[in-house]
This record gives structure tokens, sequence and C-alpha cells, in this order.
């Protein structure tokens, strides 16, 4: 797509993307699985909603029962997900090009800015997203914005196994020995975890990619990225959930 096309970008808009494919393969409809009462989706649109920056909430879905929780709970699904972007291999750009050109074909007005959030990081401050927003649109020259943590261990520090079976290091420019150095001579990695990330939407139209060589390094709080069973009995285990920000949201407006 390009820019110069007949598509008018709102200046300082932001829309929130929040993607849900029904095809989970850790947990059997993961992002509609019930945590204290309500959806797990349902507190990403709730974070989203009480977010001050965030105008509209997208959710991307190739399901009708998704689309139909997703609404119930505050979000907008006006087309769904075709099957063949919701495969486990479809990347992200995909279903933002998808929904960047149903903006363009029936609006004529896209945001200059995408929040993409993820169902699977449940327990968001909206504050942090705020504050993620805020540095994106004071940073002109970035392309996006991704919030990661630091990691405890050091990836310097591992190796690859070559075809002979001898190990080599991870890192090109390291020795084997220099590997063995302790872990606080190597720079600190940041792990991304899916708390929150910001797209600039023209950079997105005119290179087909989301993130560029201009990424924010946003670090985020502690927080649970549920990916396999282990990890949602661990949030499900947690007494803090329905003392929530997002819980209290979900129980004032939602609760049956």
């Amino acid at each position: 797509m390009d820019i110069s096309q007949a598509v008018n970008i709102e200046k300082n808009s932001v829309y929130a993307i929040i993607p849900a494919r029904s095809g989970s393969k850790g947990i059997k409809h993961k992002n509609i699985r019930l945590l204290n009462k309500y959806p797990l989706i349902s507190y990403t649109i709730a974070a989203a909603k009480l977010s001050s920056t965030i105008e509209r909430i997208f959710v991307s879905t190739d399901s009708a029962e998704y689309a139909e929780i997703a609404i119930k709970y505050g979000a907008e699904i006006p087309i769904l997900r075709p099957e063949n972007i919701s495969q486990d291999n479809s990347r992200d750009i995909e279903f933002m090009i998808h929904i960047i050109d149903w903006l363009c074909e029936n609006e004529g007005v896209l945001p200059e800015y995408f929040v993409h959030l993820r169902p699977t990081n449940p327990l968001r401050n909206p504050d942090i997203i705020d504050q993620a927003v805020i540095a994106m649109k004071r940073d002109i020259e970035a392309s996006s914005l991704r919030s990661a943590k630091a990691s405890n261990t050091a990836p310097y520090k591992w190796f690859l196994r070559n075809e002979a079976g001898y190990f080599k290091p991870l890192i090109s420019g390291l020795s084997l020995d220099d590997a063995n150095d302790p872990r606080q001579e190597f720079p600190v990695v940041f792990i991304p975890d899916g708390y929150v990330d910001v797209l600039r939407t023209e950079y997105i139209i005119n290179n087909n990619k989301l993130h560029g060589d201009k990424m924010i390094a946003f670090e985020s709080p502690d927080g649970i990225d549920i990916d396999l069973e282990e990890d949602m009995q661990e949030i499900e285990k947690m007494t803090n959930i329905s003392k929530s920000l997002l819980y209290k949201y979900l129980d004032e407006n939602f609760k049956e």
C-alpha cells in the first residue's frame, strides 16, 4: 500500500489492536479461557478502555464466537480475520495489514499509532500503556516501541551445536572461552514480553514491516505472559487478581 494514496492519517490518534485467533495449541481456546469469571481477552479490552490515550479498540479474530465475546466487553470487530492469516505460522504484519486495509476502504481514515496488546498478558496497568504511547509520540524518529524485561541470564554464555557435535558460541565474535566469562561482563539483554507495543501506521504502510530499526526500548513491569497451561495455573493462583483495577472494572460493568 502506498501512503500517497487518498488515505488520511489522523495526527496523534491512537487505536488498540488485539489479536485473538482461535487456534491456540498450548492452551485450547486460550484467549477466551475464564480467569476469575471473565474471559482472558476481556482483561486486555478493559486495559485499553481504561487507557487515557486509546480512542478505539479493535480485535482481530477468525472466530465468530470470539468476536461476540469481544464485542460484549467493548471492542470493535468490523471484519473477521481470514483463515489463511490465522495459522500457527502467520505473522503479526498480516493481521495489521488486514485491519489497515479495512479502515482504508471503509472509513478512509487511519490512526497515527496502533497499540498492539496481546490477550496473553492480562494484568496490565493502563497507566503503563499510556506511558508507552507518550514515549512514542515524543520520539518523531522512532519507527516503533516494544516492551521488554531485562533477562536474568546472559545469552552470550549459551552455545549452539555444530554438525560435528561440537559446541560453538551463540554470539558471533566470541570464543568458547569468552563465553565462560562472568555474566556481569556481558551487556544486559532484554526479552520482549508482549506487555505493550506501539506501532507507527505510516511506517507499516510504507515499509510493510511492523517495527523497523528505530525501536524504542521500553522496560515493562513484571507480569505473566500466558503461553502454557502452567502459566495459566500460576496466574489463577494469584490472590491479587480480584483486587486489580481491571478486575474491578469488569466486575462493575459486566458482573452477572
